[in-house]
């Protein structure tokens, strides 16, 4: 049977507003008052801690980074709580494959903390059970440990794996795993991006384009064609 993985931020919820204002709130605390959108977009797909690490070596911010992860953490649990809305037709999505019996589990860059609040705010901790978050493995995304290790979870191989990505570096984790990937970019402009242009179904407009109808009957002839393989 096939199993489908989750990127949560971009792809399940339109989380990344909350992200850039705890980002911006964070980094303006120490010293960077002009933080913009478009650096944050930079960053998109990119695990938290990593993006903080990349953050204090080019703004020179002394403070350690795990203090600016708490910081920016405590910010984002705020905003995620009571900001957070899952995309439609991806809630459809997960609400089929539920009702169908599909394997699934959510496989995030963001803390565990930050997930269970996103997932329980919007009403999906009840259909997704679960979770990876990317402090659970050695190596964050491009890395495919966070996609490899929610298969373990499942009891599922690799290769009967899809995952469900927003970012280039989740599109690029996916293939490293072995798995193969529905991308529904998340900025637009990515859309020619390498990663997804290896993707086995790609929406290059993004959540505009996206279909639950369209990607359950895809999902549905891609494990035909594994079952006959």
């Amino acid at each position: 049977m096939i199993s489908v993985i989750f990127d949560l931020d971009g792809t399940l919820v339109d989380s990344e507003p909350n992200y850039y204002e705890s980002g911006r709130l964070t980094l303006e605390r120490h010293g960077v008052p002009d933080f913009t959108w478009e650096q944050h977009s930079r960053f998109i797909g990119i695990g938290t801690l990593e993006t903080l690490e990349i953050l204090k070596e080019r703004f020179g911010l002394p403070a350690p980074v795990e203090q600016l992860l708490a910081e920016q953490n405590a910010a984002y649990l705020e905003l995620a709580r009571t900001r957070t809305e899952a995309f439609p037709e991806m809630r459809r999505f997960v609400e089929e494959l539920h009702a169908r019996g599909v394997p699934m589990a959510v496989a995030s860059g963001s803390s565990r903390e930050a997930i269970d609040a996103v997932l329980a705010g919007t009403g999906l901790d009840a259909l997704l059970t679960t979770v990876v978050s990317a402090e659970e493995v050695a190596h964050g995304k491009p890395a495919p440990d966070v996609f490899l290790e929610a298969a373990r979870r499942l009891g599922a191989e690799p290769v009967d794996c899809v995952v469900i990505e927003d970012a280039a570096p989740g599109a690029e984790a996916a293939l490293a795993a072995g798995m193969a990937c529905v991308a529904v970019p998340y900025v637009a402009d990515t859309a020619a991006d390498p990663a997804f242009a290896a993707s086995s179904l790609l929406f290059a407009g993004g959540q505009a384009e996206f279909g639950a109808d369209a990607a359950l009957a895809w999902l549905t002839a891609h494990g035909a064609a594994r079952s006959a393989a």
